[in-house]
């Protein structure tokens, strides 16, 4: 039988679910019903999604391995998943079986059999030998490396990403707390991961006391711009990206957390990234004008620089998505730990999307992220101009951007004049119910109302909202968001407890504490 989810974690999702559930409930002739009422139909429509979802993943997972793909066809046949994965998408698997234990979809026992033949396979998968880091791409039914896309028999050049090995390094961290009967597994394939390999020590500048993250690196040269070297000294020379991770507001910060809570970079690592870029004209290509200033920060100086949309201020990722915002979030909680800084932040940024997507773009819908494109293939979305990156990531299909200019170095260019075939992917909207959540609730049943949205593994992973168009297809990474989101909102924080217990609580959450972001208290 499932373990029941503890009565703690009952208690906290009931008083989120009333709140929750209000503005979804019309009203009726009868007596209204009870908070109580409310309550457990709001679970229950939170517990199917999670339940619908997990059938994605247990659709995904190649049986010999216990490896999921990276996506499958809307239809969940098994003959549709990709003949590829990452260790992204092998994390979210992991976190999301954490998940649906708990949930009670699936049992003890399952769980148990279902990470170890997981972590078996990680065990099995070829690393990069000096730093203990995992490719990117690997076979899920095999195990190889891949060298030959399997879709179009094009190279690959196996590359190591700092950001994917993180999430597979998070995902091992909550395993090794949340199912102790496999702790000493994930353990072992966790304690060579080593990613003082991405750390540059003068990233940012060789005047600033800590450093920044490569995106990752190559074992054999590759085409194109790559720097070799070496930063921790041992094992051969390998060729790095030419960019560091350099902005913090962005899915790359889970790299920062990773590598400080494991203690392998100083702690002071975590200010060095921009929170916007300054205010000079040497800047002068990011999206805006930032207003703020530079506060010092154990030795490092930080511009906290803030962004203004529709009267909101807040702080940019690099192209304006919900999935840069919020999914290291799933992990730490932020708005804990950051009182002056998150818990500024999350709920400002939310409400950035939905006025984009309600009021200033006028698609009657929101929730803008990196998804698959309802007209094919992959593609990065997001609200263009809460982003750092000029060009940014747009939310429709006309890839219809703005330019506000930079004061004195850059002129405004015209606004424009109406917005074309907006996408919005559900995974962006989970992720803002603790933030939004009555919005968030709407939104999830216009979007399940409103199109062929919803199949036998939940919500489909993107809807282009004027045309109608669905992109009917599960990808292991947006399912692990949706899963991860649901678990701490219904679970009590269930992933954040198992990801921060040891070196997180010691080594990241004081240097969180100390931050305060440019932005008003109250918006």
């Amino acid at each position: 039988m499932a373990r029941l989810v503890s009565a703690r974690r009952l208690a906290g999702a009931a008083l989120l679910a009333v709140a929750l559930v209000a503005p979804l409930t019309p009203a009726a002739s009868a007596a209204p019903p009870s908070d109580r009422d409310l309550a457990t139909q709001e679970r229950g429509r939170q517990l199917s999604l999670a339940r619908d979802t997990w059938k994605s993943f247990t659709a995904m997972v190649a049986p010999g391995t216990g490896l999921p793909a990276d996506n499958i066809k809307g239809d969940l046949d098994p003959t549709s998943r990709s003949g590829y994965t990452s260790p992204t998408n092998i994390g979210s698997y992991l976190w999301s079986a954490v998940v649906a234990e708990d949930f009670g979809i699936i049992d003890r026992r399952e769980l148990v059999a279902r990470t170890k033949k997981t972590l078996d396979s990680i065990g099995g998968l070829e690393r990069h030998p000096a730093s203990g880091q995992f490719y990117n791409w690997y076979d899920p039914a095999t195990l190889a490396k891949l060298r030959v896309w399997p879709e179009d028999g094009s190279t690959v050049h196996p590359f190591l990403s700092s950001v994917d090995n993180a999430w597979m390094a998070a995902a091992l961290m909550v395993v090794r707390n949340a199912v102790p009967e496999v702790r000493a597994q994930a353990q072992r394939l966790l304690d060579p991961m080593d990613f003082a390999f991405y750390y540059d020590p003068a990233g940012r500048s060789p005047d600033v006391a800590a450093g920044l993250m490569r995106g990752g690196f190559w074992d054999e040269q590759p085409p194109g711009c790559s720097l070799v070297g070496n930063y921790p000294g041992h094992g051969p020379d390998v060729w790095y990206t030419c960019h560091t991770y350099g902005n913090f507001a962005s899915e790359v910060r889970i790299i920062s957390y990773v590598a400080i809570s494991l203690g392998q970079v100083p702690p002071e690592h975590y200010f060095v990234p921009w929170r916007t870029f300054p205010d000079t004209c040497d800047w002068g290509w990011q999206e805006q004008k930032p207003a703020g200033e530079f506060v010092d920060y154990l030795g490092i100086p930080v511009f906290e620089g803030q962004y203004t949309y529709r009267g909101l201020k807040f702080v940019p990722t690099w192209g304006g998505d919900m999935f840069e915002e919020l999914m290291p979030d799933l992990f730490v909680p932020e708005v804990k730990w950051g009182k002056d800084s998150w818990a500024r932040q999350h709920p400002v940024y939310v409400r950035g999307q939905i006025e984009h997507g309600l009021n200033d773009a006028r698609y009657g819908y929101w929730g803008f992220s990196p998804s698959s494109n309802p007209d094919g293939g992959y593609r990065e979305y997001g609200v263009d101009i809460m982003g750092l990156d000029t060009p940014g990531y747009t939310s429709d299909q006309e890839r219809t951007s703005v330019d506000v200019g930079f004061a004195g170095c850059r002129d405004a260019q015209p606004p424009p004049a109406a917005y074309g075939d907006g996408v919005v992917t559900p995974h962006a909207v989970v992720l803002a119910l603790p933030y939004q959540p009555q919005a968030a609730l709407t939104e999830l049943a216009k979007l399940r109302k409103d199109f062929d949205s919803y199949g036998p593994g939940g919500f489909y992973d993107a809807i282009a909202v004027r045309s109608g168009k669905v992109a009917k297809r599960y990808l292991a990474l947006d399912q692990g968001m949706i899963m991860g989101a649901l678990g701490n909102l219904l679970g009590h924080d269930l992933l954040r407890d198992a990801f921060t217990k040891g070196g997180a609580e010691r080594n990241l959450r004081p240097v969180m504490a100390m931050e305060e972001f440019n932005l008003p208290a109250h918006q």
